[in-house]
């Protein structure tokens, strides 16, 4: 990875202000600042998303793996945010910042973006495939012995999972779970009665495979898929004996499925939790989607029952579930058509398992993932397991998932006698069943589960070892921007930080302690901690950046993260920006700070980079004249983190590891010509211009970690 240098910034707007005050802020001309919506940003992330699937360099099911992506985003974005919309008034209208209906103008920036979706998979995708021979072979297009195996696999693998329900008032309209596959049938001709009840539903179950592979007996040439849809399809009249299939749609409801549970008034959180896991498929109804030839009069019919508007029916020229079709990565599964294989690095700075409690007396130790190994962490944890002097480990439990060795190394530590305490977020979104299960299995065995503070998520990625060395006890730290995960460290860009720092580690244990006894914090000497001072301690550091650049000094702000949608924070950055600091924000998803505004945030520049791993760093860099400090966080700028989560943030104060950030993490991303978007004052994002020989950040630093490449050259501030 090459050294960079830092483009000059621009010049310095001698606009002198207070800030963005609330509801926005004066500039120049006098014109009010108005930040960009939330949710259209988190859409445009999703259009920048599906541009790898666009991108002819990007292996074919790797192309396909990113519709997917897009995909699932799409079914969490209306899962989670769209229900606040549809239920702003009876009609679903409330203005917004684009003057329109709020949910009328996210429905028609989502269609925009699924039809690009399906015109992508029908248009190029799929043409694709079929020129490699690789197929889905539609009912029009398949062999007599195709169709006979068709034919046999249904009625043996799936008829007898159908139950259609022919709807009359003693057979209303069924539960329809949130994102599962349906058919809506219209039927002419009475039934065993006479009656001519001419609606009937065809729930399908989940654990169907929904794209199977047809034998080499029947498909002697190419590689040939069928779906289970066109399957279901072909054979819809088998369900109904003696009745005409008039016409016919699949469809799928997306629900809201964000839990909600009022923790004031339990006795039990997990109890709860657990119980409002058993509704969570059947929450309201946000989207509708249905085959692109359905009849206004089925629309209409499921419309109806779901008390769905217009702007909430999705037509599709395809599989109403595109996320199902990531099954195809694996089941072709040519490594051809996919990415090179990643295999990250063990840690240079590491040790091999044995060793890494003694070098981390000596200094603390970083690791890069996923360029370098998670097994440095695992490895960590393990050393602390197997040591007899340790006496204690902590650990805080976000995202793990739900076959976890890290997990399993803490049941171990209890076996051995070690005290374990885990702190389990069971309100970690679409992960509380997998939380509440290791919380059973935890402390089913003796560890000490505890559930953070009520009202708050507990975010924050501690994991701390308690040894007993020389008469006394010593403290060794991990700290992490991301989950303790091993399947996510592999695809997520994430620091974790060890240290043996007696600050650090008092801090972290200051607040394990907090979190188990919700005590007063003690004053901490290192770690920022929300909702206590982590915004504010930032806003500070922003305010020192602009107060040096105003006095004429150096004043430099960069920062790397997930999200900006804090409004104290975005008010910091405006104020700094308006005294004359440079600010370059690295953001991937949803920013409502609008970049280049006259007058406003002509010193601001937004930038997002959508690589092949997902980007998952949060790095906060300040300099105020000759003070320069860098921040690590679990934090993302948004108000929930910043207020309604237990979050830390901490201070990077070896020199090597500061500076090792600064490369790898800003000034690799700020030249970023490969796989960056610039954000627009309008919300738009372009992308970056790309040079001959442009390079990527990730591409970079995948080039520095492999085996046998030369160091990185040089260092330079961003």
């Amino acid at each position: 990875m090459m050294s960079l240098l830092l483009p000059s910034p621009s010049d310095k707007n001698a606009v002198q202000g207070n800030g963005l005050p609330p509801g926005g802020a004066s500039g120049a001309s006098g014109a009010s600042l108005v930040l960009l919506d939330r949710d259209h940003s988190i859409l445009a992330f999703n259009e920048r998303v599906l541009d790898w699937a666009v991108r002819e360099d990007v292996p074919l099911l790797e192309r396909l793996r990113y519709l997917c992506i897009v995909s699932s985003n799409l079914d969490e974005f209306f899962e989670v945010r769209a229900a606040a919309h549809l239920g702003a008034t009876p009609d679903g209208s409330s203005k917004s910042a684009y003057g329109v209906n709020s949910f009328e103008a996210l429905a028609l920036k989502a269609q925009a973006l699924v039809a690009r979706q399906y015109a992508l998979y029908n248009d190029s995708l799929m043409p694709a495939f079929a020129a490699l021979g690789i197929r889905i072979v539609p009912h029009g297009e398949r062999t007599a012995a195709q169709r006979r195996w068709v034919r046999e696999h249904f009625a043996r693998e799936v008829r007898p999972l159908l139950i259609p329900v022919g709807l009359d008032p003693a057979h209303p309209f069924p539960q329809v779970a949130n994102k599962s596959l349906n058919f809506i049938v219209r039927l002419r001709g009475g039934d065993a009665f006479g009656r001519e009840n001419e609606i009937a539903i065809v729930k399908v179950p989940r654990a169907l495979q929904r794209i199977m592979r047809l034998p080499a007996k029947v498909a002697p040439s190419g590689t040939k898929f069928v779906s289970l849809s066109s399957i279901i399809r072909t054979h819809l009249a088998d369900l109904f004996p003696g009745r005409q299939v008039v016409e016919f749609s699949q469809f799928r409801v997306t629900r809201h499925s964000d839990l909600a549970v009022d923790e004031e008034d339990v006795r039990n959180l997990r109890t709860a939790l657990r119980q409002g896991l058993q509704h969570r498929h059947y929450g309201q109804a946000v989207r509708l989607e249905v085959s692109a030839g359905c009849s206004a009069f089925l629309a209409d019919f499921l419309q109806t029952q779901f008390a769905l508007p217009a702007a909430a029916l999705y037509r599709v020229h395809g599989p109403v579930n595109l996320v199902r079709l990531g099954q195809l990565v694996d089941l072709v599964n040519d490594p051809a058509l996919l990415f090179p294989a990643w295999r990250p690095a063990w840690p240079a700075q590491l040790p091999r398992p044995g060793g890494i409690l003694a070098r981390l007396r000596r200094r603390d130790l970083l690791i890069h993932q996923p360029f370098e190994s998670f097994d440095g962490v695992l490895g960590f944890l393990r050393e602390a397991v197997g040591d007899p002097q340790v006496l204690a480990i902590k650990q805080t439990i976000y995202r793990t998932g739900a076959d976890s060795e890290q997990m399993e190394l803490l049941r171990e530590a209890v076996r051995r006698g070690k005290e374990v305490m885990a702190v389990v977020e069971l309100k970690a979104r679409f992960d509380e069943e997998a939380n509440i299960n290791w919380a059973d299995a935890l402390e089913s065995i003796g560890a000490q589960v505890v559930y953070g503070v009520m009202g708050l998520k507990t975010h924050a990625k501690m994991l701390l070892v308690t040894r007993r060395e020389g008469g006394g006890l010593r403290r060794y730290g991990h700290l992490s921007t991301g989950n303790y995960n091993p399947r996510t460290a592999r695809l997520y860009t994430d620091l974790s930080y060890l240290t043996a720092d007696p600050h650090v580690t008092a801090d972290m244990d200051a607040v394990f302690d907090h979190l188990a006894n919700q005590n007063r914090v003690p004053r901490l000497k290192r770690l920022l901690l929300a909702p206590f001072d982590l915004q504010r301690r930032m806003i500070e550091k922003i305010d020192a950046a602009g107060l040096a650049a105003e006095r004429g000094e150096d004043g430099r702000i960069v920062a790397k993260m997930n999200a900006l949608t804090d409004e104290a924070l975005i008010a910091a950055l405006v104020r700094a920006a308006r005294r004359g600091a440079s600010v370059d924000l690295v953001v991937r998803g949803a920013c409502m700070l609008p970049a280049g505004v006259p007058g406003m945030t002509d010193n601001i520049r937004v930038r997002s980079v959508i690589g092949r791993f997902l980007e998952h760093t949060r790095v906060f860099y300040f300099r105020s004249g000759g003070q320069e400090d860098v921040y690590l966080s679990s934090a993302d700028w948004m108000n929930r983190n910043m207020l309604r989560r237990v979050e830390i943030a901490w201070p990077v104060t070896d020199a090597k590891l500061r500076q090792r950030i600064i490369d790898e993490c800003l000034v690799a991303y700020l030249h970023d010509d490969r796989d960056a978007w610039t954000l627009a004052s309008d919300g738009s994002y372009a992308r970056a211009p790309r040079a001959l020989d442009g390079h990527g950040a990730q591409g970079a630093l995948m080039e520095r970690y492999a085996p046998r490449t030369p160091a990185l050259k040089g260092a330079a501030n961003p």
